[in-house]
């Protein structure tokens, strides 16, 4: 009962133009090496069980592999109420400390990687997009997705010219799959920056500002020598490390829907 409380309570929070909408959420590794691919991995499961509490439905669309450990980046389609809502203050640097498994003299590491939450607004596209300012390339797959996707050039990287911004996709069936998805995305991106800058002309908007504050992480996540997860824009805190990496993240999710709404 107290959790469907606390839930009817977030929601009222959701005030916002794209809150309803699916979401589309990218993680990329930062500074710290092969850890900080670890972390961009152990953020990816963090998210998908978040959404598997939720009741939301996954997709994994582009996740580029490290050659030795964890992910460079990753890309996951969620689908359910409120997911762009709820998911939005997730935007930004998160920071790990942590003993490195990877560290033989076992000393402490500090590993980043970014967020990037963008509404999913394939469904009421409101651009247009000059197809000069594309620059589309082709590539072969290196994830699962059929037994097709390994063996051909299917996967698909987008840049507009313009603002520098790129998509890719490569979980997809074939190529003309993975343009379609890459395609939305790229819908999705360029006018969640129009909005965010009052831009309705395409070619005065900015690029991609994911990695822009890097190093000004919004949540700093410990490990060792102590246990504490800490959330710098509102002070919310837990000890219970381990609960977090499983998917409870509603505390600081809670918190900062307030404090915006106190502004």
């Amino acid at each position: 009962m107290v959790d469907e409380l606390e839930e009817f309570n977030t929601e009222m929070l959701l005030s916002g133009k794209y809150d309803g909408n699916d979401a589309v959420l990218s993680i990329h590794s930062g500074t710290g090496g092969v850890d900080a691919n670890d972390w961009a991995e152990m953020l990816e499961r963090m998210y998908l069980r978040w959404c598997e509490k939720k009741g939301f439905q996954t997709r994994i669309i582009d996740r580029q592999a490290d050659v030795d450990y964890g992910i460079k980046s990753s890309t996951i389609e969620i689908r359910g109420e409120n997911a762009f809502g709820l998911l939005k203050s997730e935007n930004g640097v998160h920071r790990l400390v942590r003993i490195s498994p990877f560290n033989a003299m076992g000393k402490r590491q500090t590993s980043f990687a970014a967020v990037e939450v963008i509404p999913d607004m394939s469904d009421s596209i409101e651009v247009e997009i000059d197809p000069n300012d594309l620059k589309i390339d082709t590539y072969r797959s290196s994830g699962a997705g059929g037994q097709s996707v390994n063996t051909t050039d299917s996967a698909v990287r987008i840049t507009h010219l313009p603002t520098n911004i790129v998509v890719t996709c490569q979980n997809e069936r074939s190529q003309i799959m993975n343009r379609e998805v890459a395609m939305n995305i790229l819908y999705s991106k360029l006018m969640a920056i129009a909005e965010a800058e009052h831009k309705e002309n395409l070619n005065e908007i900015k690029g991609d500002q994911s990695m822009a504050t890097w190093g000004s992480q919004i949540r700093n996540y410990v490990f060792q020598p102590y246990t504490l997860v800490k959330d710098t824009r509102t002070g919310a805190e837990t000890g219970n490390v381990e609960a977090v990496m499983d998917g409870d993240i509603d505390v600081f999710i809670r918190a900062k829907l307030q404090k915006d709404a106190a502004i």
